[in-house]
This record gives structure tokens, C-alpha cells and sequence, in this order.
């Protein structure tokens, strides 16, 4: 018996769906984060003491961070999922990119923008 070397239209666009769906949930993310990084109309510290401003503004300086950082990571997660709504439409999407075999479908419901199988993935982390 031969082996699937690509999955289905229908299993592709089953796929599809899952990335826009969590395509959407990761953009609105996105500009939520950017949203609060940008946003200068917000509680500021003008009406406190000067020892809790200088606490506050410590305070506002490390959430920004952490909300940079979020902010760059959900845009790699954006970058990711577009790039495999590309291999859907190249039909390529769903074959790990080491192997060549099909990507079993519980991991791609789980992480649809996975380009490799458990097992090289788990290769991958060791070097």
C-alpha cells in the first residue's frame, strides 16, 4: 500500500480553516499588544507623589517590555501561519520538510504551522 504524499483538497482546506481561525485570534492579539505599547493617553503618573511615580514608571518601563516582547513574538506566530496558508495553496503543506512523509493531523490541529514531525522536531532541539 502505497503512502500519502500530500493530504487531500478537503484535508488541505480543513486546514485552511484552522490557521485563519487562529490567524484572526493571533492579529487581533497583534494590535491589542501594539495598541497598549503606543498608547500615551492612558494613566500616567502625573498625579501621584514622586516616590510612587518613580515606582510606577519602573513598573510601566518593565510591562512595556514584556509586552514588546509578546507583541514581536505574536507577530512571528502571524508570519508562521501565513506562510503555511502558502504551502496549502502550493500543496506542499502538511509534508515535514526533513522526512518528506506527511505530518501525522493531530499535530497539525495542534500546531498547523509545524513544517516538521515530532520526531525530527525533537531531533532538531538536541543540536
Amino acid at each position: 500500500m502505497s503512502e500519502h504524499l500530500r493530504y487531500s483538497d478537503e484535508e488541505l482546506e480543513e486546514f485552511r480553516q484552522i490557521i485563519l481561525e487562529k490567524l484572526a485570534k493571533a492579529t487581533e492579539l497583534y494590535e491589542d499588544l501594539c495598541s497598549s505599547l503606543n498608547n500615551s493617553d492612558g494613566n500616567d503618573t502625573a498625579d501621584t507623589s514622586p516616590t510612587f511615580k518613580a515606582l510606577e514608571e519602573g513598573s510601566n518601563v518593565l510591562e512595556r517590555e514584556a509586552n514588546a516582547r509578546l507583541a514581536e513574538r505574536q507577530r512571528q506566530f502571524i508570519s508562521h501561519l501565513r506562510a503555511a496558508l502558502v504551502r496549502i495553496d502550493n500543496k506542499t503543506y502538511g509534508i515535514c520538510r526533513a522526512t518528506g512523509r506527511l505530518i501525522p493531523k493531530a499535530r497539525l490541529r495542534a500546531v498547523p504551522h509545524a513544517t516538521l514531525c515530532v520526531e525530527e522536531k525533537n531531533n532538531n532541539k538536541d543540536h
